[in-house]
C-alpha cells in the first residue's frame, strides 16, 4: 500500500528545502524512512526545544520502541546501526547518566585545553602536506583536511592507530549514508562491531593512557558500571560523533567563507572573530541534519491537532532549527557572522547535550584560523551550486570540497 506520508529523500539533495516544506505541515509530520518505517519529523525550533527537554522523550529503542522490542524491525533494516547501539547516545534515565559520567571527565574544559598543542601540530602537519600542490591544481580539502583533522584527533584520544581509524572511518561513512541497501546495513553493523572488538582486545593486552583503556579499566573494576556491549558501543559513538560532525562543520564553514568573501574579510580585519564564524556556521549549516532517533515514552500532545502516540519514533531535524524564521526572522537562511543572535542547537539541548562541544569548538577555531592564515587566497574550484551533497538526510555536508590554494604566503 502506498504511504500517505512524505517520504524523506534519502539522497539528501535538498535537506533545507525539505525541512522548510515539512515545517509548514504542522508541529510534527509523520514521514517515511528507508524500509517503510514511519517516524515523526520535527522541524520547528520551539517544538524541538520542548521535546529535547521533555522527560517523555527517550533515545532508547530497547526500552521504548515497541516495533524494535517486538522484532518488527529486521536486523537488516537500513538504519539498524543507529538504534541497536547501547551507549550514552541511546540510553535513558539513570543508564544515560551512568554512561555519561564515565566519558564526561575526558572532556572537561581543563582537559580539553590540554589538547591545544596536539591540535595545532596536526593542523600544521596536514597543511604542510598541501605545500607541494601547485597554485592552479585542484585539491579536495574535505579529503585532505576537513576529514583527517577531527578523525585523527578523536582516534588518538581513544587510542586507535591509523590503520584501524581508516578502516572504521569507512564504516562510519556508510553508516550515515541513507541510500544503503539492507545487505550493506548488515555489513556496516558487523563491521563496526568487529573493528571495536579488535581495538578492545588490543587495549586489554596493552593498556595505555587513552580513553579506551580507561573505559576498559572501569569495566573490569566494576562490571555494573559498564557492560561489554556498552563498552564497545561507547567507544564507537565517541569516534563517530567526534569525527563525522566536526568534519562536516569544517566543510560547511570553509564553503560559507569562500562563498561570502565579505564575511571572510571581516574576520581577517578583526571586525569579527572566529567564534562568530563558528556559531553562525552551526546556526545556518548544522553539520547534523536529522538525528535518528528518539521515541515517545507517553502520548505527547503538540497542539494544532497533532499528538505523537506512545512508542512512535521521533526524528529531530537539527539543521532546521537555526533556519526557522520564527526564531531568526526572514534572514534566517542568510550567512551573516555579524548578526547578534546566532542561537542554534547544533550540539543538542537538554540531557543529551554534546560532551565534546568544547573540544569541537577548539578544533574548529585552530583549524579554520590556521588554514586561512596559511592559505589566504584559498578559493573554490567550482561554483558553490555544483558542490554535491552527501547522500544522506542524517548529515549535512558535501561529497568533496574542491579548491585551489592559489598564492601561498610563506610561514
Amino acid at each position: 500500500m502506498e504511504s500517505r506520508c512524505p517520504v524523506l529523500d534519502t539522497t539528501g539533495r535538498d535537506i533545507h528545502g525539505e525541512a522548510a516544506r515539512l515545517r509548514t505541515l504542522g508541529p510534527a509530520t509523520q514521514v517515511e524512512l528507508p524500509g517503510g518505517v514511519l517516524a515523526w519529523s520535527v522541524t520547528r525550533a520551539d517544538v524541538i526545544k520542548k521535546l529535547l527537554t521533555d522527560s517523555r522523550v527517550t533515545k532508547s529503542a530497547r526500552d521504548h520502541w515497541p516495533k524494535f522490542i517486538n522484532g518488527e524491525i529486521p536486523p537488516d533494516w537500513e538504519m539498524i546501526s543507529w538504534v541497536a547501539m547501547d551507549n550514552m547516545a541511546t540510553a535513558y534515565g539513570e543508564n544515560h547518566l551512568r554512561l555519561r559520567r564515565l566519558v564526561g571527565k575526558a572532556f572537561t574544559p581543563r582537559r580539553t585545553e590540554t589538547f591545544r598543542p596536539q591540535i595545532e601540530a596536526l593542523t600544521n602537519k596536514l597543511l604542510d602536506g598541501l605545500a607541494a600542490v601547485g597554485p592552479d591544481e585542484v585539491v579536495d580539502l574535505r579529503e585532505r583536511f576537513a576529514f583527517p583533522l577531527p578523525g585523527m584527533l578523536v582516534a588518538d584520544l581513544i587510542g586507535m592507530d591509523e590503520q584501524a581509524r581508516a578502516a572504521t572511518a569507512k564504516v562510519i561513512h556508510m553508516m550515515v549514508d541513507t541510500t544503503v541497501t539492507p545487505e550493506q546495513a548488515q555489513s556496516i553493523f558487523a563491521g563496526w562491531r568487529s573493528s571495536v572488538a579488535e581495538l578492545i582486545a588490543k587495549k586489554r593486552a596493552n593498556p595505555a593512557e587513552d580513553l579506551a583503556s580507561a573505559l576498559i579499566a572501569a569495566r573490569e573494576e566494576d562490571g555494573s558500571r559498564l557492560t561489554e556491549q556498552e563498552l564497545a558501543d561507547t567507544i564507537f559513538v565517541i569516534l563517530g560523533a567526534g569525527s563525522e560532525t566536526t568534519m562536516n562543520f569544517l566543510d560547511n564553514a570553509i564553503t560559507a567563507l569562500l562563498t561570502h568573501p565579505d564575511q571572510l574579510e571581516l574576520v581577517k580585519s578583526g571586525a569579527a572573530t572566529w567564534s562568530d564564524v563558528i556559531e553562525e556556521t552551526l546556526r545556518v549549516e548544522c553539520p547534523l541534519a536529522s538525528a535518528p532517533m528518539r521515541y515517545a515514552a507517553e502520548d505527547i500532545d503538540l497542539g494544532e491537532g497533532v499528538t505523537i502516540p506512545k512508542g512512535d519514533p521521533i526524528l529531530i531535524n537539527f539543521a532546521a532549527i537555526g533556519r526557522d524564521p520564527s526564531l531568526h526572522g526572514e534572514s534566517a537562511i542568510d550567512f551573516d557572522i555579524t548578526r547578534a543572535d546566532k542561537e542554534h542547537l547544533s550540539f543538542g539541548h537538554g540531557p543529551h547535550f554534546c560532551l565534546g562541544a568544547g573540544f569541537a569548538r577548539l578544533v574548529a577555531t585552530i583549524g579554520l584560523s590556521t588554514l586561512f592564515d596559511r592559505y589566504p587566497d584559498l578559493a573554490l574550484a567550482v561554483d558553490h551550486t555544483d558542490l554535491e551533497p552527501l547522500s544522506t538526510f542524517i548529515m549535512n555536508g558535501h561529497r568533496a570540497l574542491p579548491v585551489r590554494l592559489l598564492a601561498v604566503e610563506p610561514r
